[in-house]
């Protein structure tokens, strides 16, 4: 089977690209998708989940990856009420099952999914991007939530792990993270793989946990999946083929010295989902980001690609956050999921892919 490219999209009447527009992207066979008005903890009903089908079939896209069935606070926090929340992931992944789909993409980190400081930041070509000022994400975290939901209450957005009636209980949500340090994180990560994975084998689905994003402890909260030695240590933990990684690329280089494309040669076998995105770095700590191009930033898209080629890959693929261009602006484009340079960006890792493909063929003749 070969490399799957996949567009992420975010349903009916919450995004506004529409899956014509994506039918028209050339190599695009997949869509990653998500129920994305289900509450962590909530079972994924099998209607529901039909729905999406119907919508996806009419275009002939695969429904194979998920991003994101997100993890209750309970189950991270260890608390005695995380067994109920794990047999609903339980049915969750068994009613996902019935419809084909091959991969869960989740993430681990505490009460914040991703964190940005500005969702629209000038490049300089006239487009913007995500951007992470270090000097803006120190203390306080409720001026850096409320810049975030103030943006998806305005513009009628939501974002995944900033579900609003989680935000609205932010210092309650932090003082129950109070005793969660690394250790403890680890070990409530464990708990959940352990007892999910009888029903992952069962139902041929694979968990593929995020790289934490930006990789680095914010407000106090630690982070677990950081860099090459903390991947070796969450896949030798449970130490199962259902217990893979989505690499993102972006998330790992938002740390200079994490080497992407080595991590890839030392890991491949056990990526089922590969997120391939850009960063541009600044000297004061502060990062962007930009195109997929690799000159553009410095995380060696090229050299990546070509580690997840020499290394037989096999799984799904897709470009993670572009820039905004041309009329994408706030109002009209989920920040970091534009059409146009997340279609590029396709375009520039078919490209690669392709004269690798030639490369080979030419090695072998």
């Amino acid at each position: 089977m070969p490399m799957q490219m996949c567009f992420r999209w975010y349903g009916e009447g919450n995004d506004k690209i529409k899956l014509s527009d994506i039918k028209q992207i050339p190599g695009v066979t997949g869509i990653v998708w998500a129920l994305h008005n289900k509450m962590p903890g909530e079972v994924w009903e099998i209607e529901e989940i039909n729905e999406v089908k119907r919508q996806l079939d009419e275009y002939g896209f695969n429904m194979d990856v998920v991003e994101s069935v997100n993890v209750h606070d309970d189950i991270k926090i260890g608390l005695p009420t995380r067994d109920k929340y794990i047999e609903n992931y339980k049915k969750t992944i068994r009613n996902l099952s019935k419809f084909g789909v091959k991969v869960i993409c989740y993430n681990f980190m505490p009460i914040f999914d991703w964190t940005r400081s500005n969702l629209f930041h000038p490049v300089g070509d006239g487009s913007t991007a995500l951007f992470y000022e270090k000097n803006m994400i120190q203390d306080d975290y409720n001026a850096m939530a409320r810049y975030i939901l103030d943006f998806t209450e305005k513009y009628g957005m939501s974002f995944p792990g900033w579900e609003p009636e989680r935000m609205a209980r932010l210092d309650e949500l932090f003082r129950a993270y109070e005793g969660v340090d690394h250790e403890k994180l680890w070990a409530n990560l464990k708990y959940f793989l352990e007892a999910i994975m009888p029903t992952c084998r069962q139902c041929d689905i694979k968990m593929a946990i995020h790289m934490d994003d930006p990789p680095w402890d914010i407000f106090g909260l630690p982070r677990l999946l950081v860099d090459e030695k903390s991947i070796g240590r969450f896949l030798e933990m449970v130490d199962d083929e259902y217990n893979c990684l989505t690499l993102c690329s972006g998330s790992l280089n938002a740390n200079p010295e994490n080497n992407v494309a080595d991590i890839v040669r030392k890991y491949c076998k056990r990526i089922a989902f590969a997120h391939i995105r850009n960063v541009k770095h600044f000297e004061n700590g502060d990062f962007s980001e930009a195109s997929h191009r690799d000159c553009d930033g410095d995380t060696g898209i090229i050299e990546i690609l070509k580690a997840y080629h020499d290394g037989g890959f096999e799984g799904y693929i897709r470009p993670d956050h572009g820039r905004h261009l041309w009329d994408e602006g706030p109002g009209n484009v989920r920040p970091g999921y534009g059409l146009y340079d997340r279609a590029l960006g396709i375009m520039y890792m078919l490209g690669v892919w392709d004269t690798l493909d030639k490369q080979k063929e030419k090695k072998n003749d």
